[in-house]
């Protein structure tokens, strides 16, 4: 992880770019707008379901690191093959959830480290869909953060490369994980989006002055009319932000 240089510090290529879309055409078209030398993309769930391993190829093929975002979360057996299988595909970022415990987090650890090039193997911890008072009713105690920073430590015990975390909770996770994890942050806004379904969102230069290290950037790029400039004025911002 040379790469992540927070706190303080900037990623060369922080923003990760969220390629949520039902076809592998529409990937691949948002794609054809943006530099690989500037970004990097997600492939999430619809998209892998629809358009299965090949558009992770085509992706990687256009120049493109792919953060494969399935969010693994089964017995350790199962989530072990299946990280072995992604990390095959050559991706450079996967995730497993952090509450599916120390055995399977472990197991995850292992399987991938027999590959050529190990994907960073990053620990979901609290949706950023989900608010407080959204967590007693799927049986947390305890406040997002509290859970977040409870599953953070976990994941780095487990031998995790880091976590998603809303941008909110980044001071205090790099508090209790310490330095070189990295922090993943989704719920990224530009100043007037709208926050959609998202509960704890910010703005990408707030998000990296919290200690963010890599920001997951959906609508607000793909959705513009020019997603090239609006990667770029983003990129601009946070340049600002780490020169000021």
């Amino acid at each position: 992880m040379s790469e992540i240089l927070s706190p303080g510090g900037l990623a060369a290529k922080p923003v990760i770019v969220a390629l949520d879309v039902p076809e592998a055409r529409d990937a691949l078209a948002l794609a054809a707008r943006l530099d690989p030398k500037l970004c990097r993309v997600k492939v999430g769930k619809e998209l892998f379901v629809a358009a299965g391993p090949a558009v992770v190829t085509q992706l990687q093929e256009r120049g493109f690191q792919v953060f494969l975002d399935l969010k693994f979360h089964d017995i350790p057996n199962t989530v072990a093959g299946a990280c072995r299988a992604a990390a095959r595909l050559g991706v450079w970022m996967m995730n497993i959830h952090a509450s599916g415990g120390v055995a399977m987090m472990r197991a995850a650890r292992e399987a991938i480290a027999g590959a050529a090039h190990p994907p960073l193997l990053i620990g979901v911890t609290i949706l950023t869909s989900l608010g407080d008072a959204d967590l007693p009713a799927i049986g947390f105690s305890g406040t997002a953060l509290e859970n977040a920073m409870h599953l953070a430590r976990l994941a780095r015990e487990s031998g995790l490369d880091g976590v998603v975390c809303s941008a909110q909770e980044a001071p205090a996770i790099r508090s209790a994980a310490g330095p070189g994890f990295a922090l993943v942050t989704p719920g990224i806004r530009l100043e007037g989006d709208a926050k959609g379904d998202q509960s704890r969102t910010v703005t990408p230069r707030e998000a990296m002055r919290l200690g963010a290290d890599y920001l997951v950037i959906g609508r607000s790029i793909t959705g513009s009319k020019d997603p090239a400039a609006t990667l770029e004025s983003i990129r601009a911002s946070l340049q600002e932000r780490d020169t000021a």
